[in-house]
């Protein structure tokens, strides 16, 4: 595997995610979709308040993730929605949104390599489960998930062959949309989501042979204490 040009590239990978994250509040896939739905509002500062579980969504806002499975990089990242966009008013009662994509990099190749000297890689699943924490020890599950990708992923025309949709960087890539979090009970301090993508990885640029991976994360959430429901925000139809 060629380390340097993994040093190149996750950096200018999770800048570009982060900074378009941070400076127009977009995913990094809207030259896909050219949708605005993630949260144009940052969260309050994180001195402002304690927070009750450590979580890197909570604390920044976006959470971003990079797994190296054999040198291609398969990259999660959330973010809030403009419904609910300040994540340290997210509370035990009422709704909380996110919205989520998932995305591989052949880490062997340049980012600007042209795309048949790439590996390619398939998404055919994506579930995802998730647990409350609480005070009292019982566990609560406020959201789910269980969908074939290339049947619910926002691009209503992905790439598909009999392995899934296409999530190679730049010609593909997974994305949902305001996925809501439901009430939880409320000695909650936070939730955990665990996200789980059956993939196909092809096992060398233009090969007919693929292997499958599982590719696992888990996003921990704070949710602060409060005797009132999460504040949805009204938006309007056109801002969509």
């Amino acid at each position: 595997m060629t380390r340097p040009v993994r040093a190149r590239l996750v950096p200018a990978v999770a800048s570009l995610a982060l900074v378009l994250a941070a400076l127009t509040g977009c995913s990094a896939l809207d030259s896909l979709t050219g949708s605005d739905d993630p949260s144009t509002a940052p969260s309050a500062s994180p001195t402002a308040t304690e927070t009750p579980y450590d979580s890197q969504f909570t604390r920044d806002g976006t959470f971003q993730s990079h797994i190296d499975v054999n040198g291609v990089d398969f990259v999660y990242t959330l973010y809030p929605t403009k419904s609910t966009p300040r994540t340290n008013e997210w509370y035990p009662k009422g709704n909380k949104f996110f919205s989520f994509t998932f995305q591989a990099y052949d880490l062997d190749r340049e980012l600007r390599d042209p795309f048949s000297t790439k590996r390619k890689v398939y998404l055919s699943h994506m579930t995802v489960t998730s647990e409350t924490k609480t005070d009292s020890g019982k566990s609560r599950s406020p959201y789910k998930l269980d969908v074939v990708a290339k049947d619910h992923t926002f691009d209503p025309e992905p790439v598909t062959t009999k392995y899934g949709m296409i999530i190679t960087s730049p010609k593909g890539a997974f994305e949902l949309r305001n996925q809501k979090i439901g009430p939880m009970p409320k000695d909650t301090t936070g939730v955990d989501l665990t996200f789980t993508a059956t993939v196909w990885i092809q096992k060398s640029p233009g090969s007919t042979s693929y292997y499958k991976r599982e590719i696992k994360q888990r996003v921990p959430i704070a949710i602060f204490a409060s005797k009132k429901p999460t504040e949805v925000a009204s938006i309007p139809v056109d801002a969509n």
